[in-house]
């Protein structure tokens, strides 16, 4: 691996702000960010990168890479999920296998900004159509992951009367807030063109990085406080994380070497297959699968996958894809 890449990614200012924030825990510090502030952030994010997304499609024309890199994201998001949870089923019960497999399957947005601003410190970008794979990749895991739990609870207790409330599950799936804001930014961003751009760019570019660190500086002690969970998720669920993340990594790289994907959407296409979502997941579960323990799923995502990519993940599958390239 390029050290260089690594360290520089380390020292870059988001992922040190993540690590202040893990300090604030750790040395029980009264700095506080309210729930409205981090929502909001969220929310921006989402926003922007949407909008920017957007405002790629409309200056790139669509070609059949594109559509092959879509339907990769939908392959993935709907392979994921199945076969992490007969890995989970080994040791947890249906409810919160279904619930962490849903929480693989599904993408972290942070992550992905994160990679965004990593490629951006060395030259890359990545496409508009990307965006939409993002989009396109979160809500499948969560109706699957709903499906999978009523299908083992029918078999492990008989009962047939097991209904999924598809019409709310539906709603949650594809009109929660990160899904709806995303989508809408990047229809926005491609129907307003060059003229909405240009207005909204100072919002959406210039202050992204900014946020950005603050948004993470906010992550950092979530995923502080939620390592106190690790010793009850224990070291089966620990492993099986690293595990997934391997054969999520390993078959995206299959992918964008079939596919041929410039290296800045090959990048981000991992980035998205190795994650885990931390945010729509543990919201639809909540009302969907209530049986499942909030305290597994989102210390597996916030407090391993996250800080994992963020920190090695990104700068490790850069230049894994700068080999495979020849552009090392």
């Amino acid at each position: 691996m390029d050290f260089h890449a690594a360290l520089n990614n380390i020292l870059n200012p988001p992922v040190l702000f993540f690590f202040l924030g893990m300090g604030v825990v750790f040395f029980k510090s009264d700095l506080r960010i309210t729930e409205g502030v981090s929502k909001f952030l969220s929310l921006y994010l989402l926003f922007s990168i949407g909008f920017k997304g957007g405002h790629e499609l409309f200056k790139s024309p669509f070609a059949e890479e594109h559509l092959l890199t879509l339907i990769a994201c939908m392959f993935m998001a709907c392979f994921v999920p199945i076969y992490s949870y007969f890995i989970f089923r080994a040791k947890l019960d249906h409810a919160n296998s279904a619930a962490l497999a849903g929480s693989f399957g599904s993408i972290s947005a942070v992550t992905f900004v994160t990679a965004g601003a990593f490629l951006h410190s060395y030259g890359y970008e990545y496409q508009g159509f990307i965006v939409a794979g993002m989009a396109l990749m979160e809500s499948p895991a969560i109706v699957l992951a709903v499906i999978i739990d009523r299908l083992g609870k029918k078999k492990s207790n008989g009962n047939q009367n097991e209904k999924i409330q598809w019409k709310q599950l539906l709603h949650e799936a594809f009109f929660s807030s990160s899904v709806y804001i995303l989508i809408g930014a990047l229809i926005v961003g491609y129907l307003s063109g060059e003229s909405g751009w240009n207005t909204t760019k100072p919002f959406t570019e210039d202050i992204f990085k900014g946020l950005l660190t603050f948004f993470l500086l906010d992550k950092g002690i979530d995923a502080a406080r939620q390592m106190r969970e690790l010793k009850k998720v224990g070291f089966f669920l620990v492993g099986s994380a690293l595990i997934i993340m391997l054969i999520n990594v390993v078959i995206a790289i299959l992918l964008t070497k079939i596919i041929q994907m410039p290296i800045g959407d090959a990048l981000m296409f991992v980035v998205l297959c190795a994650s885990a979502s931390y945010i729509a997941v543990p919201a639809a579960m909540k009302e969907s699968i209530p049986e499942a323990n909030p305290s597994i799923y989102l210390t597996v995502a916030l407090s391993i996958v996250f800080p994992i990519n963020i920190i090695i993940g990104i700068p490790l599958y850069f230049y894994i894809l700068k080999v495979i390239t020849g552009t090392v």
